[in-house]
């Protein structure tokens, strides 16, 4: 199979999920790649926009099995990785699954659980596994979790740990539709669930083949060379006091695979890397109190950094 065949394929679940969530074309590229890439997706904004229709789009248009939960500050660890129940018939412990143990996990308003809920997502977010009572579960594949949160500030939520924000591959905002967009919404759910216009067109199989591929795809030495330049000039930013680690380096080369892939090449180019630099780094670094009082954001120093590092010619 050529990377002819593999774009097509990947165009087409684009297709199918923009029937649903209309008008943000980008955001849908960027979450089908990172899903494609193994990686996890943290949306942050607020009610209203389409976040949990986008995840279902997916979870459709990819025919993989999905749960969603509601973060509530009463939901506790064992609802997401699930406990073990005595069994007085055969007088052994057994195993009952939480609601994790899916391919597409839709966490909805993360932030609005307990710490000690948010950290039940940190096993299986890395490693594809949950152990419960020293036993170790593993996820079905392909896993990708597809997270919302409220907008820092808004009652009731509670900040996500930097480990855990640094184990989602990219973080988006889905933001408000434009004009027309609005309108072709309305029109849209006058008559008719939009969901119900989303065709299967991939299934497990032809996820685990699209990771298999993507991971294959070329880098050559000055790529990594520009990758791990744009990750350490964060690490030496005057405006951050915490850079971005090498789970953070690695998500970028991973994704601009996948950006490679669904521009129809087989080969990894700077634009690749340019083009989603900003949502793989923004939610992994913090800024210093210089920046915070100059009312500097991650993202403007992200793409100072962008600007800064200098580029490499990569000759075809």
């Amino acid at each position: 199979m050529d990377n002819k065949y593999y774009s097509k394929q990947i165009n087409s679940i684009i297709s199918e999920v923009k029937k649903a969530v209309i008008g943000k074309d980008q955001i849908i590229i960027k979450v089908l790649l990172a899903i494609l890439c193994k990686g996890h997706v943290l949306i942050e904004d607020i009610p209203g926009v389409g976040k949990t229709t986008l995840a279902l789009a997916f979870s459709k248009a990819l025919s993989l099995e999905h749960n969603r939960m509601q973060f509530t500050p009463d939901v506790l660890p064992s609802d997401v990785t699930g406990f073990s129940i005595y069994n007085k018939n055969n007088n052994t412990f057994e195993f009952r699954e939480g609601v994790a143990f899916c391919n597409l996990f839709l966490a909805d308003e993360i932030n609005r659980t307990s710490s000690k809920t948010q950290s039940a997502l940190l096993e299986l977010m890395e490693e594809k596994s949950i152990t419960v009572d020293g036993v170790t579960h593993r996820l079905p594949e392909p896993y990708t979790v597809i997270a919302t949160q409220n907008p820092i500030g808004s009652a009731g939520t509670h900040n996500l740990p930097d480990s855990q924000l640094d184990r989602f591959m990219i973080k988006l905002s889905m933001g408000y539709p434009d004009f027309n967009g609005e309108v072709s919404i309305l029109k849209s759910k006058a008559n008719d669930n939009p969901l119900a216009n989303v065709n299967p067109v991939a299934n497990e199989n032809t996820i685990l083949e699209l990771q298999e591929y993507i991971s294959n795809i070329y880098i050559d030495d000055r790529i990594y060379e520009y990758i791990v330049s744009l990750s350490a000039a964060t690490r030496n930013h005057p405006m951050l006091k915490l850079g971005i680690s090498p789970r953070g380096t690695l998500a970028l080369m991973n994704i601009s695979r996948g950006i490679a892939v669904a521009m129809g090449r087989d080969y990894v180019i700077p634009d690749d890397i340019s083009y989603i630099c900003r949502d793989v780094f923004e939610h992994r670094v913090m800024l210093n109190s210089k920046a915070k009082l100059s009312e500097i954001t991650a993202g403007d120093v992200i793409n100072e950094i962008i600007k800064s590092v200098s580029v490499p010619r990569i000759k075809g």
